[in-house]
Order: C-alpha cells, then structure tokens, then sequence
C-alpha cells in the first residue's frame, strides 16, 4: 500500500470513534426518535383550544390516566400531551417580565436531544446553556437524574416565557424558563 493510502485509512479508523460519539459525550444534540426506551414526541403540544375532556380544575392535575402511567405530565405515543390541557396563562405560570434572558436558540424538538450535565430544578444545565422549572412543576421532575439524563426542548404554545422540558427516560415534561447560554 502506497504512503498517502495508508494514512487515509489510518486516519478513517481513528475517525469513527469520535464519529459515533457525536452528541452523547458533551451534551451535544442528536438525531433519534427513540432514546432510552422513550417514544419522542415529533413536536409539542398544539395551541389549547378549551378543555376537550370537560374536567373540572380539582380533576385537571391528575395525570396517572392509565395503569403504569406517571402521575405527572407526560406524553402518550400518538402524541397527545398529558397535563397541557389547562389552558394558557394560568396563574402559576404567569410571568412579568417572559423572555427576560432571552430566546434558547438551540434547536428545539426531536431532533435535538440534549444530556443533562448538572444542577437541579432550581438551576440545571447543558450544552453551555442554563434553565430553571418552573416552581408549580417541581415535584414532577423529583425523579429526573440532572447529570444523565436527556431532554427535548419544546416551544410552550400557551404560556409566554416558557418552554416544555421532555425528559426522554421517563417521557415525562415539565415547564422550563431559559436563563441564557451561548
């Protein structure tokens, strides 16, 4: 094998590895439809248009709607979102001052998958970019790991200010605040 071919292929072999990590090692986004066992929503919930269930409040916050599902927001695999079906601007939600750190401009919805690298509800992280649940959302991200696991960012469609966090281990969201980054 002539020189110039030899390091080609050289440089190929040492390539793939990295290759393959793209996305998984840095909190870098990837393509999947599927992670961890999760079926990923292909985008968010749609605009709300009433109470299609006609639930009274007391009953709008209970989310176990079938046996081994969450009692907590979540997303059922024909796409429905479980829990976004309260309206706009309800209270807990409401913001004086929406969008005050800005826009998240790192791609939103499936085929961005981002990995968690710290911090807690409060104030967690990825990717160089910073965020905080919602407080009314808290205990439903209790179980959430805050350095592993990988989430999907959606646009809220209702609630100015917010955005929709779906964590792709346990198909459970939560509403999310952009606090800055890149």
């Amino acid at each position: 094998m002539n020189k110039p071919c030899g390091m080609l292929v050289i440089l190929l072999a040492l390539a793939v590895p990295v290759w393959a990590q793209h996305g998984h090692a840095e909190g870098e986004e990837h393509d999947h439809e599927q992670e961890q066992g999760h079926y990923i929503p292909a985008h968010g919930p749609e605009k709300w248009h009433g109470n299609p269930h006609g639930l009274p409040p007391e009953q709008a916050r209970k989310f176990r709607d079938a046996e081994g599902h969450p009692d907590a927001p979540h997303v059922h695999p024909d796409g429905r979102w479980i829990g976004h079906e309260s309206g706009p601007n309800e209270a807990h939600y409401h913001l004086d001052h929406p969008w005050a750190h800005g826009h998240f401009m790192g791609g939103c919805g499936r085929e961005h998958i981002w990995r968690l690298a710290g911090g807690g509800p409060r104030r967690f992280w990825f990717s160089g970019n910073y965020f905080s649940v919602a407080p009314y959302d808290y205990d439903y991200c209790r179980d959430w790991l805050w350095n592993t696991d990988q989430v999907v960012i959606y646009e809220d469609p209702d609630d100015v200010g917010w955005y929709l966090a779906f964590n792709a281990r346990l198909g459970t969201y939560v509403h999310v605040m952009f606090l800055g980054g890149r």
